[in-house]
C-alpha cells in the first residue's frame, strides 16, 4: 500500500485479450490462485497455486514471459500480482480483469458455478 493506504495498481488484461493469446498459441503462463475446490467446479486452465501458497512457489513462476493470474473475480489475483511484483523482477505480470466470472460471462457461457 502506498502512504495514503491505497493498494498499488496492477497491470490488467481482459478476457478477450486472453482468448486471443490462447487462440494464437502465444507464449505466456497462466496461474490460477483460487483454492482447489474452486478449480474443481470450473477452470480455464493454468497452473493452480492458491494465493496463500504463492510465496512458496516462486520458482515455478515464469521470469521471462508474460504471466497472467486469475481467480474468481479478480481481487485475489490482483493481490497475487502485487505480491509477485514486490518479490520478482518480471515486469510482465497481469491480473485477469473480472476473473473466471468474466470469462464465463463473455467467452465461455458453458462454465457454471455452484459456489
Amino acid at each position: 500500500m502506498n502512504k495514503l493506504g491505497e493498494k498499488q495498481k496492477v497491470k490488467e488484461i481482459d478476457v478477450h485479450t486472453l482468448k486471443h493469446l490462447f487462440d494464437n498459441k502465444e507464449a505466456f503462463q497462466l496461474i490460477d490462485v483460487r483454492e482447489p475446490y474452486e478449480r474443481d467446479v470450473a477452470n480455464i486452465g493454468g497452473k493452480l497455486i492458491p494465493l496463500g501458497k504463492i510465496y512458496f512457489h516462486l520458482a515455478e513462476i515464469a521470469k521471462d514471459k508474460q504471466v497472467i493470474i486469475y481467480c474468481r473475480s479478480g481481487r485475489r489475483s490482483a493481490d497475487a500480482v502485487r505480491l509477485l511484483q514486490a518479490v520478482t523482477d518480471n515486469t510482465k505480470m497481469y491480473n485477469l480483469t473480472g476473473g473466471i466470472l468474466a470469462w464465463a460471462a463473455e467467452i465461455d457461457k458453458t462454465l457454471t458455478f455452484d459456489l
